[in-house]
């Protein structure tokens, strides 16, 4: 019986080597969320001053980084209140990343179709357009940040 290693994957990179930017990206995100549990953005101007609001417009990021805050305290209503588009998004983002991370994993890359990806871009344009517009409206004031 043989004791030999399983075949390196066609690209010749080690798994250490191949999962370092699913780790990196999860590093980031971890500490960005840390970030923002310990510096509370609900509070006025301390991360700053968004573009888009100082314009009186609430863009489909407005009330991210709250959402982040609110997640990482556990209040899933008031991440919702703040930012209903990213909280329903983030099911999606983490399936997207779960399957890159996965393909790192195994050295078989995720490699979704040209027609998924397109699709998938047009379907998060259209629904951030919409998503900006209607909390704009005062019919969409409870979408507002």
């Amino acid at each position: 019986m043989s004791l030999a290693a399983p075949p390196a994957p066609a690209d010749g990179q080690t798994r250490r080597r191949r999962m370092v930017p699913p780790l990196a990206v999860a590093g980031g995100l971890a500490a960005a969320t840390l970030a923002l549990h310990l510096r509370d953005p609900h509070a006025q101007g301390s991360w700053g001053i968004c573009p888009t609001a100082a314009l009186g417009f609430a863009c489909p990021g407005c009330g991210g980084l709250r959402a982040v805050n609110d997640l990482s305290n556990g209040d899933l209503g008031a991440a919702a209140s703040s930012n209903l588009l990213f909280v329903l998004g983030l099911p999606f983002i983490a399936y997207a990343f779960l399957r890159w991370a996965h393909g790192r994993w195994t050295g078989v890359p995720w490699s979704p179709s040209d027609r998924t990806v397109n699709t998938a871009g047009i379907v998060l344009g259209v629904a951030m357009l919409v998503f900006a517009v209607l909390r704009n409206l005062p019919a969409g004031s409870w979408l507002a940040p």
